[in-house]
């Protein structure tokens, strides 16, 4: 495809219009998602800077991590939204690629940033004398910065990889977003390199960071177990449970997703997975960290008694 073509193609995305009796529900729950969600991210962003309890590496992550999340959701749902209302569910070649970018440069620095929230635990949990050296505001930005240059690196060895190829025929995209299987399903050429590097980078991204967490993980409850502390343990599992429960969610979701055989793609199971890990997780990912979180509870009895 030259040039000139790729600046008038469009791809159509197939989407949920398979239920069309359905469009309107779909619109109006998921526009409700994303702005509970938005609403919910913002809020911890406000009382992490409002309040000094808050001013800690642990809740400086997890402003960032919120962030993340809002600009994360926003990739995608306005888009999927319109296209819910609209008779042309169709997108430009290089808005996809834009579409793709950000969705992979905000979802692997999101593998990255929970690698380094576990890394923030492992040392609180494990070495607490220590910790305010080794997790200073210096180091605390450092791993948020390795975690985006992580990103953007992935974003664009992907993009170009995946646009690069050459589309001269079929346009519609099994999906409700611009993703590297189902848009290179659509490629008139062979694939299977994008495929190995596909998958070499997500064992890199995904599952490399999994291993930190799971690594950071172990040490604590060996330290725990170690120091036979019931105290500690309740303290522990406070303190981790949200965590790891956002981790199951988003990276049990994307292993299945990508770790799998071309064969598999394209079925509703795909959309239902990629729902989860775009819409519903950054929903529920502020609800899992503040609900059962006694500073977050204390920070806005403070706001509320200010106000």
């Amino acid at each position: 495809m030259d040039k000139g073509n790729r600046t008038t193609m469009e791809f159509i995305f197939i989407g949920f219009s398979v239920i069309p009796e359905l469009q309107f529900f779909l619109f109006a729950s998921f526009l409700c998602i994303y702005c509970i969600s938005l609403a919910a991210h913002m809020f911890l962003i406000v009382l992490y800077n409002l309040s000094s309890n808050l001013h800690t590496p642990m809740y400086f992550f997890l402003a960032n991590f919120s962030f993340l999340e809002e600009c994360y959701i926003s990739t995608i749902t306005p888009n999927m939204l319109k296209n819910l209302l609209s008779n042309y569910k169709t997108i430009t070649f290089y808005g996809c690629a834009v579409q793709m970018y950000c969705f992979l440069l905000l979802g692997s620095t999101e593998c990255y940033l929970l690698a380094a929230m576990a890394y923030d635990r492992y040392n609180a949990i494990c070495h607490p004398l220590l910790y305010n050296m080794i997790m200073s505001r210096n180091s605390c930005i450092k791993l948020i910065m390795c975690s985006w240059i992580i990103g953007l690196m992935v974003a664009i060895i992907q993009t170009s990889l995946t646009f690069s190829l050459h589309y001269c025929g079929p346009n519609k995209i099994n999906h409700f977003y611009c993703d590297i299987p189902p848009v290179m399903a659509l490629a008139c050429a062979d694939t299977q390199f994008n495929e190995i590097v596909t998958f070499l980078i997500v064992l890199f991204v995904a599952v490399g960071a999994f291993l930190a967490i799971i690594v950071s993980f172990a040490r604590i409850i060996w330290t725990i177990i170690k120091h036979h502390s019931s105290a500690g343990i309740k303290k522990a599992f406070s303190t981790c449970s949200s965590h790891l429960i956002v981790v199951t969610i988003f990276y049990g979701s994307v292993s299945v997703m990508y770790l799998r055989p071309k064969t598999s793609y394209g079925t509703d199971m795909d959309k239902f997975l990629s729902l989860m890990y775009t819409i519903i997780a950054p929903l529920l990912n502020p609800f899992i960290y503040s609900l059962r979180n006694n500073d977050v509870k204390t920070a806005v009895k403070k706001l509320m008694k200010m106000a």
